[in-house]
């Protein structure tokens, strides 16, 4: 969306970090608390600030003792094999594998993230997670607890900020997204005990003892194809997603424990 597109959609004056923290508030956001947040600028209408004024409004909103938590993943630095969106020739994947740049937290951009958690990732005092290809940005007073410790193998499972954000007792802020988005979704995935579940392979450029390496592991292979399915029956079976206005945006806002428990046990009964 352009910004005169923004502008025009934009229902009355114009979006404020004043405006979006008493939205927030209003949606139930508390200060102190963890919030795990996906987010669509564009969604937002026309916000004075652009990304800063969300990312200021959600930091105000959650003060000094909350802590503010998003995903900035980097899927490009994976195996150009199986890259599908856009696919590279054939020819190109060992040079892709002997020649792309390690992960490097302060430096590697995320990719179809948004520009909110692109901006975020870049502010003084955010700390970013040593995963290559799922890492989470943190700030607030459990970020280093949230980002610490994320290797290559721990992926979305156990040890991730994912499970991080559910020992806190987080919640999940789906700003102008729906549970498509929802990330939370996928240590669901790692719990669940379900048929079709499987592991994958896949690599990443890494710092390995101070040499750029090429490094192979283990994955579960992850889908979220029904995490909308997941995300509207959680919301109608239990009543505890709510629903309202950020900005122009509709945000939904749960608590990351029951959705998490609610995902592992919809996947063991309907995954196959």
């Amino acid at each position: 969306m352009g910004e005169n597109e923004a502008i025009s959609s934009t229902e009355g004056l114009p979006v404020t970090v004043s405006s979006l923290m008493g939205d927030l508030r209003a949606l139930g956001v508390e200060a102190g608390s963890a919030l795990i947040v996906h987010s669509s600028l564009k969604s937002l209408g026309w916000v004075c600030g652009g990304p800063v004024a969300v990312i200021q409004a959600l930091e105000r909103a959650l003060g000094p003792g909350g802590t503010l938590v998003m995903p900035t993943h980097s899927g490009d630095l994976s195996d150009p094999a199986q890259w599908r969106n856009p696919p590279v020739p054939e020819p190109w994947w060992e040079i892709i594998r002997q020649t792309m740049p390690a992960y490097d937290p302060d430096l590697t951009p995320t990719r179809q993230m948004g520009a909110i958690p692109e901006t975020f990732r870049k502010q003084r005092g955010v700390l970013r997670s040593a995963h290559p290809q799922v890492s989470f940005a943190a700030w607030g007073s459990h970020a280093q607890y949230v980002t610490e410790k994320h290797a290559i193998e721990v992926d979305l499972g156990e040890g991730s900020p994912l499970a991080r954000v559910y020992e806190l007792g987080g919640h999940v802020l789906l700003l102008g997204v729906g549970h498509g988005n929802n990330t939370s979704l996928h240590l669901s995935e790692y719990r669940a005990d379900y048929k079709g579940k499987r592991q994958s392979r896949n690599g990443a450029p890494m710092m390995v003892s101070g040499r750029r390496e090429w490094v192979w592991c283990e994955y579960l292979s992850i889908n979220d194809d029904d995490f909308a399915v997941i995300g509207e029956s959680f919301a109608r079976e239990t009543g505890l997603q709510r629903t309202g206005r950020v900005g122009n945006a509709t945000a939904l806002l749960f608590p990351q424990r029951a959705i998490v428990d609610y995902g592992v046990q919809w996947m063991e009964r309907y995954r196959r």
